[in-house]
């Protein structure tokens, strides 16, 4: 892959738009912080709940006498504070405590293929163009080979056939590069999807750090590492604390009381008690205090409890089975990555050899079709060749790089902490769970939300690469000697 001038977008460049501005990272940091509100709403159970209530009522004697009846304005305030709960509130703590661990390793695997899918659609759009401009050099030669075909033809050097399969070759190489310029408009289409700005001139991707010698040296990592595994186990933990949670709804619990009442008759107090309304010396308020302890203990409450235990239990072995599949997952990526990567390289080495060995038979097969030995169609024939190879190795070193960081990603070593990205801080999954998991407040909102992630909805910048290609004028033909 050739080299790309100076002002050209870089891998790293295009991670950190990706980082910056990607919805499907955003809309994950957006649920971390959602699943960080379970511990303060877990920790709420344990707290002291205050209610107040107010409230006037008017009695009458009749449908319309409402001046014959008392009245009473009312207010009440209760406080209830609890001592037990069986420990359920524990356990509700722990298993918020849990899914904010499983959520921030989520975020982590969303990183990572977000990144994967990144390097994937930067590699696509390299890849894509340097075929477009293989393909365009195909034309260029074969639109040269075709006047020079047209010109021996004029002198009875080649036939009628030899001047139509270069006509069909030229004809052909066409049809591939508009297929060609397609793909790359796709490509170039994915990767604004993926990172958010159109794909102007991108510059060769840098050399991935080492990787691990062996698929088994590389799935050892990956068991320690992958973020993927991490919150499949922490969501495992979590269902385990449901169960125990679940299970103490068989427990009594037992809590402290304590309440206020104020009462003012607003003057009927005489009426209420059946005394004429003019009755001297009567109190129009009254106020009562109370506390105490509350001990409740479930004797029966129709199945629900054993019901919600076995549904809890269900849950816990479907996250059991859930992280044995992902584990399963993570090894066959690692094991698919590592060996798609071996065979790249390989392959790499190969079309390396074939592009340098069609080079050497292309020039010879021109050289012995100027003496006759040779004829249109194995020059043709050659030149597709070349081209063939050509198309592999770049093929093969874009797979090769996608495999590579793919195998990166596997072992949870993709993430942006490990790309060491210079775009500004990163985002700290820490701070926000810092900042409410001992919150109290009933009207402590989050600000008004406004969206970091940049929209494609503009026109698409006009490609030179996809506009027909007319081929240019070629330089007189000379006739080349063994």
């Amino acid at each position: 892959m050739v080299a790309a001038p100076a002002g050209a977008t870089t891998l790293r460049e295009a991670f950190v738009q990706t980082y910056n501005n990607s919805p499907d990272l955003n809309a994950a940091r957006a649920q971390l912080r959602g699943i960080d509100e379970g511990v303060p709403i877990a920790k709420a159970a344990s707290r002291l709940g205050v209610t107040g209530v107010v409230g006037i009522t008017q009695s009458t004697t009749g449908l319309s006498r409402l001046d014959n009846g008392s009245r009473v304005a009312t207010g009440q305030v209760n406080l209830s504070y609890p001592l037990f709960q069986g420990g359920r509130v524990r356990n509700g703590i722990n298993a918020a405590e849990a899914r904010v661990v499983a959520g921030r390793a989520g975020l982590r695997t969303v990183e990572g293929n977000t990144f994967a899918a990144a390097v994937s659609a930067y590699m696509d759009v390299i890849r894509d163009q340097a075929i477009v401009d293989q393909r365009k050099k195909n034309v260029d030669v074969l639109n040269t080979n075709l006047r020079a075909s047209r010109d021996r033809f004029e002198v009875g050097d080649l036939t009628r056939t030899d001047v139509a399969q270069s006509e069909a070759r030229l004809s052909l190489a066409k049809s591939q590069l508009a297929t060609a310029q397609g793909n790359l408009t796709a490509s170039r289409e994915n990767y604004r999807r993926v990172i958010g700005a159109w794909p102007a001139t991108l510059e060769p991707p840098p050399p991935l750090p080492p990787l691990p010698k062996t698929s088994d040296e590389a799935v050892d990592i990956a068991l320690e590492e992958s973020p993927a595994i991490q919150s499949a186990i922490a969501t495992t933990q979590a269902s385990q604390y449901d169960v125990r949670a679940a299970r103490a709804a068989r427990l009594p619990t037992f809590s402290a009381i304590g309440g206020s009442s104020y009462n003012d008759y607003l003057g009927t107090r005489a009426r209420q008690i059946g005394l004429p309304s003019n009755t001297p010396g009567i109190d129009q308020t009254q106020g009562q205090n109370n506390y105490g302890v509350s001990l409740s203990i479930p004797h029966y409450q129709r199945g629900m409890v054993g019901s919600r235990v076995r549904q809890a239990q269900a849950v816990e072995s479907q996250a059991l089975e859930q992280s044995i599949g992902t584990e399963r997952l993570v090894v066959s990526n690692v094991r698919s990555a590592f060996a798609i990567y071996q065979a790249a390289g390989a392959a790499i080495a190969g079309n390396q050899q074939a592009v340098s060995a069609n080079e050497l038979a292309l020039e010879g097969v021109r050289a012995e079709n100027t003496v006759g030995t040779r004829t249109v169609l194995n020059v043709l024939d050659a030149e597709q060749e070349l081209l063939n190879a050509q198309v592999a190795l770049v093929t093969a070193q874009r797979d090769q790089y996608v495999a590579g960081f793919a195998l990166l990603n596997a072992m949870g070593r993709a993430q942006a902490d490990d790309l060491s990205l210079d775009g500004g801080a990163l985002y700290d999954p820490v701070a926000n769970y810092s900042r409410v998991r001992n919150r109290f407040g009933d009207w402590s909102d989050s600000p008004r939300y406004s969206s970091p992630s940049t929209r494609t909805t503009g026109a698409t910048p006009d490609d030179p690469d996809v506009k027909p290609y007319t081929p240019p004028d070629p330089a007189p033909v000379t006739s080349p000697r063994n």
